[in-house]
């Protein structure tokens, strides 16, 4: 009984819950004619103009009010649009249906290729792996022979013979033969695509189950190891190499050096100055032997193994290589970066690296959901018939082609007669023979390409409702485009009587300041100036020009000879300074500027004065012009509110992004 009455109460609850949510998504918040606005709609519209919700919820009221006035006067233009007939206009559906096409391509390769590729290549390369391949080049037999041979060695690996073993004796790969295959560490982009595809399913001592085919033949390929990826580490170290102090070989010395060093640094001794006093790294040995940031396989396998194994702060033992003995200590780390800041790189690398063969996969997979099949006959057909021809010539035997079809998808079926039609006209293909199968197989996938993301991009609106919002906003652009053009661009009429009335009434408003043109002699030496001052007193008629373009030192002026053209007298300290001459003709005193000493040289002065007409015409026009743009855009609002009698209801306003606020 009791839980009967509780569950009927939970009921009721639930009801009134739910009713309440209706009632909230309801709330009108405006209206005009018969036609509402809810509240919801709003909050949609204002925090997607403003950048989010987040941002949203902190604006005021007042905000919330003016962005309702604006928006209440687009949704009546909106209604307008569609009164007009906009939705049937054959132009504006053309010009639509073009950008539908083309913003899908864009936006199929960005959000389904793109946008996943850079944010697996970001999952992958948190994790490195170390890997051993088999690898078998294909020889003179050919591909299949190379990859019958390279099954028969992952036959012998299944039935229990080592990996290792295997590489050494079989691997076409001479690096890494001799180390049973290692090729030490790696993360995402560093290796094929296929290659990477391959290893990253498998967990550490897996070998792959199949031979994997790269550009550089088949691949075995075992992860002995996987580990979360550290970026960047920064160490410094001290180098003894091999070399006593008469520049011959002794390892054993060597040894001891950096045995000695390691005592030292354990009693506590500075890590710098035993660089200075021990290092061999003349690169690094004024800088405390500090190497820097550096990644994985930067350095020498050795080194690097202990560089990104020990701890910060910790120093290694004595580490060997082909350069002698290396005391490392890594001093940072660099931690893995969040997927926002690394975007553009990992864009770059994944467009390099995956972008053509994930695309490829993309094609295909339209293909099967598109149901393409191509008719290879017609393909041999286009090349037996071309003449030894090239793209971008007319088809010389287009009566054989007649009626043959090139390949079909969702029961349209395109000819080859449109094939070379529309290939001619494309510039990527001209000059490309159309007697060689590999160029005109290259054209015809191109061109099923074109015709597949075209359907899929069409499809989008039905598929992907953020594609369908993005339309949508572009076409209610579109349609305020026009309604701006009829009811205010098309009706602008400045007439000429009109600017000239304009101009007598307010020409006092239009005026030139006060220019000068000037030159300058400029340098940073007192001596000089000096000197050249006393040169333009002593000798008369020498000329301004040619010692200001030999020795002025202001950048880029001495190809002007130091020459300001009609400049406002306002303009700088450089003009307002040559102003202070007061007739043209005349230089004055050296004067302390811009850090230095210039002299300078008035050739004249435009005085202040109104402008004539001709001058203030293209001004006075786009005055007029935009106050009657204003004038006509008044009018039009004003239309609409006679027609639709808009009202918002402010009191509903007032909830505006409260609901989630009082949460």
């Amino acid at each position: 009984m009791i839980k009967s009455f509780y569950s009927f109460i939970l009921q009721i609850l639930l009801f009134f819950t739910v009713l309440n949510v209706l009632i909230s998504s309801q709330t009108i918040v405006g209206e005009f004619g018969k036609y509402k606005i809810t509240l919801d709609e709003f909050e949609y519209a204002y925090a997607k103009n403003v950048g989010g919700w987040v941002i949203a919820e902190k604006d005021s009221f007042l905000q919330y009010k003016d962005f309702m006035d604006l928006y209440l006067n687009f949704r009546m233009k909106l209604r307008n649009a569609y009164v007009r007939g906009f939705d049937t206009d054959p132009e504006l559906k053309k010009e639509l249906l073009d950008y539908e096409e083309q913003i899908g391509k864009a936006y199929i390769i960005e959000k389904y290729i793109i946008q996943p590729g850079i944010k697996s290549l970001y999952e992958n390369r948190k994790i490195e792996l170390r890997v051993s391949h088999i690898m078998v080049k294909p020889g003179k037999d050919g591909d299949e022979a190379a990859y019958e041979k390279a099954n028969a060695i992952l036959d012998t690996i299944k039935s229990g013979v080592s990996f290792e073993e295997m590489a050494e004796k079989y691997s076409d790969d001479k690096f890494s033969a001799p180390k049973g295959g290692d090729i030490f560490f790696i993360t995402a982009s560093q290796l094929p695509s296929e290659f990477e595809d391959a290893m990253y399913t498998l967990d550490s001592g897996e070998v792959y189950s199949e031979p994997v085919k790269t550009s550089y033949g088949y691949h075995l390929i075992k992860v002995f190891s996987r580990q979360n990826r550290i970026p960047k580490v920064r160490a410094r170290h001290i180098l003894i190499n091999y070399l006593d102090e008469n520049g011959e070989v002794d390892s054993l010395a060597a040894k001891q050096t950096a045995d000695t060093v390691i005592a030292k640094l354990k009693d506590g001794a500075d890590f710098e100055e035993l660089v200075a006093k021990y290092s061999d790294d003349t690169g690094t040995k004024s800088k405390g032997g500090d190497l820097g940031f550096f990644e994985r396989r930067r350095m020498v396998q050795e080194f690097d193994e202990v560089a990104f194994t020990i701890d910060v702060n910790e120093i290694s033992e004595p580490v060997q290589t082909n350069f002698g003995y290396h005391i490392i200590e890594v001093t940072d780390r660099e931690k893995y970066p969040s997927f926002e800041s690394d975007k553009e790189n990992l864009k770059k690398i994944y467009e390099k690296q995956r972008y053509k063969t994930d695309y490829a996969t993309y094609i295909e997979n339209l293909k099967t959901k598109y149901n393409y099949t191509q008719n290879e006959q017609t393909v041999d057909m286009i090349i037996d018939n071309s003449d030894s021809i090239r793209f971008g010539v007319e088809y010389p035997n287009l009566d054989l082609l007649e009626g043959k079809n090139l390949f079909t998808y969702v029961h349209k079926t395109v000819s080859a007669k449109e094939f070379l039609k529309e290939t001619n006209l494309n510039s990527e293909f001209t000059g490309k023979p159309v007697f060689n199968k590999t160029e005109v197989m290259k054209a015809v996938n191109k061109f099923a390409e074109d015709k597949l993301i075209y359907l899929a991009a069409m499809d989008l609106a039905e598929e992907d409702p953020n594609f369908a919002s993005l339309m949508d906003e572009y076409k209610d652009g579109v349609y305020i485009f026009k309604l701006q053009e009829d009811e205010i661009w098309n009706k602008l009429l400045v007439d000429s009587t009109d600017v000239y009335n304009y101009w007598e009434e307010h020409k006092e408003d239009y005026s030139l300041p006060t220019k000068i043109t000037f030159g300058e002699i400029f340098t940073m030496k007192d001596t000089l100036i000096d000197r050249i001052f006393q040169e333009l007193r002593v000798r008369e008629g020498v000329d301004f020009d040619s010692l200001a373009a030999l020795y002025t030192e202001r950048p880029g002026k001495k190809k002007d000879k130091g020459r300001y053209e009609l400049q406002d007298v306002d303009f700088s300290d450089i003009s307002r300074e040559a102003n202070r001459i007061k007739e043209p003709g005349n230089f004055s005193a050296p004067v302390l500027i811009s850090g230095g000493f210039a002299i300078y040289f008035l050739y004249e002065r435009d005085p202040a004065r109104l402008k004539t007409f001709n001058e203030s015409r293209a001004e006075i026009s786009g005055l007029i012009q935009e106050q009657e743009s204003k004038r006509l855009a008044d009018k039009y609002i004003s239309d609409l509110v006679n027609i639709y009698h808009p009202v918002i209801f402010y009191d509903e306003l007032h909830k505006a992004f409260k609901s989630n606020q009082d949460n």
